[in-house]
């Protein structure tokens, strides 16, 4: 890597899951429109084929008059072949399948359990992330011994348990959590403003917000424009809005059906500012799953609160969809749509390469940020990035009541991890039950945590399934 003015070249990327048919294009994508960077990217999956695929999309973009950043791409074969004189390693996987995927949504629906996601808590993110963390300790081990002082970006979910695993495994790792929740809740009060105030357009990065929690389930205790306090005005059009819910124009709804599966009618989020007195920053789908099942009783209830369950069918439907697009790139039928994708990984680089300085929210181990809750736990709060690094910025105490919330979680999270690491089947059970929404008896949450683990179990080798 080498610097030319205000520009970092030659600067190497390891993807891992470079197979990605919806994070990697939007790499691709954000990475094309920055001017000051350019490099490497090696592609690693364990599906050859859809990095190489990927490979060819990805140089695709290299000739292009409309591209300011040019990148090289490259499939490689093994995780050493991407991973040897990184930078930066990009980890974004599926782990497992859509079929086992399946499993963690909709078996637990046989006992009366509904999930709207079920990737980070619930009985569906527990199995996923027992999975998910042999696979990231892997992943801890090879950064360590090929590249251990690249920079490491997480989007992998289950977000927090991912990236406690990475620090657990190699504690000197330099690995961070990114998601984009805080962003739309960030929008969503800039529609406060326009609304209420008739102040328009304004950029979300002017809305100042001090983040504290964990990932999918974070919460804003201050939230400013220009200095103006903006939780009176947020209260005003919470009595505004609540009954018919609010629906922003920003979301990314393509069709009926996709309304129908990811519509957000921010409701959830509003009754949990009613009841707790902070913004609660994050998607009703995700907070939902965090809280007794008062949101997810029944498909009724769902309704009620104006958002949807995600069947893992219109996730295989996306899929396919994504397919027939990744084959029409390839053949160069269709071209790459530059779009910026809205989040700030491009940005996090150029900061940590010193190329100015960013302040955002990340998930990472907590050092003081975020008071009352455990050392090395993976906490969400505000960091600032610059070319000396990422220093967590000190988020405060929650208030008792949300601070047990989170807690539970916390706590619950750090047993998941010890039970995966040890496969220890009564620890991970005991987590199971302590899950709020398995609000079911004992005797019926073990037959569903036998079920839902024998349906994972060749991820789960030595666990006597």
């Amino acid at each position: 890597m080498k610097y030319v003015g205000d520009k970092a070249q030659d600067i190497n990327i390891a993807y891992i899951g470079g197979g990605s048919r919806g994070w990697a294009w939007g790499l691709m994508s954000d990475l094309a429109d920055e001017a000051n960077l350019s490099g490497n990217v090696r592609l690693y999956d364990l599906n050859f084929e859809a990095a190489y695929n990927n490979e060819v999309i990805g140089n695709s973009l290299l000739d292009r008059d409309d591209v300011k950043g040019k990148w090289k791409y490259k499939a490689v074969k093994t995780i050493q072949e991407a991973l040897e004189g990184a930078d930066f390693v990009v980890v974004s996987i599926l782990p497992g399948s859509f079929k086992l995927m399946e499993s963690d949504v909709h078996t637990p629906e046989k006992y009366g359990i509904y999930q709207a996601v079920g990737d980070t808590v619930g009985p569906g993110g527990l199995v996923r992330a027992l999975r998910t963390i042999p696979i990231y300790v892997d992943i801890a081990e090879n950064i360590k011994k090929y590249c251990p002082k690249a920079w490491v970006i997480n989007y992998t979910n289950p977000m927090t348990l991912c990236t406690r695993t990475l620090y657990e495994v190699f504690p000197d790792i330099r690995a961070f959590g990114c998601c984009h929740e805080v962003f739309s809740t960030q929008m969503l009060l800039s529609d406060v403003l326009s609304e209420l105030k008739g102040i328009k357009d304004v950029p979300r990065e002017e809305i100042k917000v001090n983040v504290m929690g964990i990932n999918h389930f974070t919460w804003l205790d201050r939230a400013s424009y220009r200095g103006t306090d903006l939780f009176p005005l947020y209260r005003e059009f919470i009595e505004k809005h609540f009954e018919e819910g609010y629906y922003d124009s920003r979301q990314k709804i393509r069709d009926p059906e996709h309304a129908l599966y990811f519509g957000c009618s921010n409701r959830v989020k509003f009754d949990l500012f009613r009841r707790y007195g902070l913004i609660a920053a994050a998607g009703d789908r995700h907070l939902a799953e965090f809280m007794p099942p008062w949101y997810l009783k029944d498909p009724e209830t769902v309704k009620s609160w104006k958002f949807g369950l995600t069947p893992v069918t219109y996730r295989l439907k996306q899929l396919e969809q994504r397919l027939d697009k990744s084959r029409k790139l390839v053949s160069g039928e269709e071209k790459v749509e530059l779009n910026k994708t809205g989040e700030e990984g491009v940005h996090q680089i150029k900061a940590l390469l010193g190329l100015g300085d960013l302040v955002t929210n990340v998930n990472l181990p907590n050092k003081g940020q975020l008071e009352g809750f455990p050392t090395g736990a993976v906490v969400e709060t505000n960091a600032l990035f610059s070319g000396n690094g990422i220093q967590p910025v000190l988020a405060g105490k929650m208030p008792n009541d949300v601070q047990n919330l989170v807690m539970r979680h916390v706590l619950n999270q750090e047993t998941i991890l010890k039970a995966a690491l040890n496969k220890d089947k009564k620890l991970a059970f005991k987590a199971f039950v302590n899950d709020p929404l398995v609000n079911i008896h004992v005797d019926d949450a073990q037959k569903l945590f036998d079920e839902m683990l024998y349906n994972t179990k060749e991820f789960l080798p030595g666990w006597g399934l």
